[in-house]
C-alpha cells in the first residue's frame, strides 16, 4: 500500500465513524448519512491533496455540513412536492364526489337536456346531423354508414368527432348526460 493510500486510510478510519454520526444526526436515515460521511471524507482527501488543511476538523465538519443542507433541502422539496400532488388528488377525489352526488338520474332525461340536444343537432348541417343519427340513434358503424352515404369512413369519423365537440359544448352543465347517451 503506498503511502497516499495509508494516510487515506487512517484519515477514513480515524473519522468515518464521527462524520456518520454527525450526518445521522440530522438527516436521521443511516443510508444517507453512510454517503454523506464516505462523500465528505473523499472530498476531504481530495483538498488535502491539493492543500494542507491544519486542523482538518473544522474544515470536515464544513462539508458534513454542506452535505447534509443539501440532502436535507432534497428532502424538503420531495416531500412539498409529494404533498401537493396528495392535495391535488385529494382535490380532484372531492370534485368526483360532489359531481357524482350532484347527478340526478331524472335530470339526464329532462326535456331540457333533450331540448339541448334537439336544438344542437338542427344547427348542424344536414350531412353532419344524418351521420350523427345514424351513428349514435340507429346504431350503425361508421363502415355502414360510410357505405349508405357513399363517403369514407374517415368523413364519417370526422363529421360524428365534430357533432360531439359541438354537444360536449352544448351540455358542459349536463356532463353524465353527455357521457351516458353519447359516449
Amino acid at each position: 500500500m503506498d503511502s497516499n493510500n495509508k494516510k487515506f486510510t487512517e484519515i477514513y478510519n480515524a473519522y468515518y465513524k464521527k462524520a456518520f454520526y454527525f450526518a445521522k444526526s440530522y438527516v436521521h436515515d443511516e443510508g444517507a448519512a453512510e454517503d454523506i460521511a464516505s462523500e465528505s471524507l473523499i472530498k476531504l482527501w481530495e483538498q488535502l491533496k491539493l492543500k494542507d488543511l491544519d486542523p482538518i476538523v473544522p474544515f470536515l465538519i464544513a462539508i458534513l455540513k454542506n452535505k447534509s443542507l443539501d440532502y436535507l433541502k432534497h428532502e424538503e422539496v420531495k416531500r412539498s412536492t409529494l404533498s401537493e400532488m396528495a392535495s391535488w388528488r385529494d382535490y380532484d377525489l372531492s370534485i368526483r364526489i360532489s359531481s357524482l352526488e350532484a347527478c340526478d338520474p331524472d335530470e339526464i332525461f329532462s326535456g331540457e337536456v333533450e331540448a339541448i340536444v334537439s336544438k344542437t343537432l338542427q344547427s348542424l348541417p344536414a350531412q353532419s346531423r344524418r351521420i350523427f343519427v345514424m351513428s349514435r340513434f340507429q346504431h350503425k358503424t361508421n363502415n355502414e354508414i360510410a357505405q349508405t352515404l357513399g363517403l369514407s369512413a374517415k368523413a364519417v369519423e370526422y363529421h360524428i368527432t365534430k357533432t360531439l365537440k359541438l354537444l360536449r359544448v352544448a351540455l358542459k352543465d349536463y356532463l353524465p348526460a353527455f357521457i351516458f347517451l353519447f359516449i
